[in-house]
């Protein structure tokens, strides 16, 4: 055990802080925090840029927690338990290992933030309940695997950021276009040719809101709104003549957008609180 991690959690504890940072210090295993499962007064737990592998159920008794950072760490599974803490509201598991997420994932009760960018997840990962967090308001899924994502998105009823940028987006789902809070959207980087006449209900080109959506290989159409800018976009998916483009499109049997070309990952600076 480091001497520094015995340290830093021993101040923690003598002091009944309940925020334990141990960022970067090698850790392989929660066994080498001691009595970290007793400290049950945790509400902030930063465990990101170490070597972690392994997340115990038990991690589950830290009740009080609200925010847990684990991102850049080597974690391949996740223990069911983890969305029954009640209080968590902040998870960011950017960065990992993760090709599967666990039976029951979105039972989480109030997370509002979600960070899964940087995995090799796809569809297939995602339970069945993932998209029924109904507080969710920020939810990263950039720099994954995904072809398609499910209809089911348009349970997030209070998403305001969406971020699934730098993945294989063949298309993105109409029901997106219900998401009446979203204010952030970015889809670039990835293999979309059209968008659904729905994305057109969204508010996404006020002074506080973000469309992102380029690096895609956009039907000619769309690719010249865009170089004039993504609210000429919006307000030509809105037309009558987008809408029969698009009903075309779809008639004929749109072929697959080709191949992304391979591409060196860099750090997002949209993951939250690294």
């Amino acid at each position: 055990m480091s001497s520094k991690i015995k340290k830093v959690t021993e101040e923690a504890r003598e002091t009944g802080n309940p925020e334990l940072d141990l960022v970067d210090m090698k850790i392989e295993s929660l066994e080498q925090i001691p009595n970290l499962l007793r400290m049950t007064n945790l509400t902030r737990l930063s465990l990101s840029h170490n070597r972690i592998s392994l997340i115990p159920p038990s991690l589950a008794d830290l009740e009080n927690l609200e925010i847990l950072n684990l991102f850049n760490n080597h974690i391949e599974e996740l223990p069911t338990s983890l969305s029954s803490l009640p209080k968590l509201r902040i998870l960011n598991l950017g960065m990992n290992k993760l090709s599967t997420l666990p039976r029951g994932f979105g039972a989480f009760p109030v997370l509002e933030v979600l960070d899964l960018t940087y995995n090799n997840l796809t569809e297939n990962s995602l339970p069945g309940n993932f998209f029924m967090i109904e507080s969710l308001r920020a939810l990263f899924l950039g720099d994954n695997d995904l072809e398609y994502l499910p209809p089911d998105v348009k349970l997030l009823k209070n998403l305001q950021i969406l971020v699934l940028r730098e993945n294989d987006l063949l298309e993105i789902p109409k029901e997106v276009g219900s998401l009446n809070r979203l204010r952030e959207l970015h889809i670039q980087g990835n293999r979309l040719t059209v968008l659904p006449p729905e994305i057109g209900n969204l508010e996404l080109t006020g002074s506080k809101c973000v469309l992102r959506m380029d690096d895609n290989p956009w039907v000619v159409p769309i690719a010249d709104q865009l170089e004039l800018g993504v609210s000429h976009v919006i307000e030509y998916i809105r037309s009558d003549t987008y809408r029969i483009l698009y009903s075309r499109h779809i008639a004929a049997g749109a072929q697959p957008a080709p191949p992304k070309a391979d591409k060196s990952r860099k750090v997002s600076r949209l993951t939250f609180e690294k």
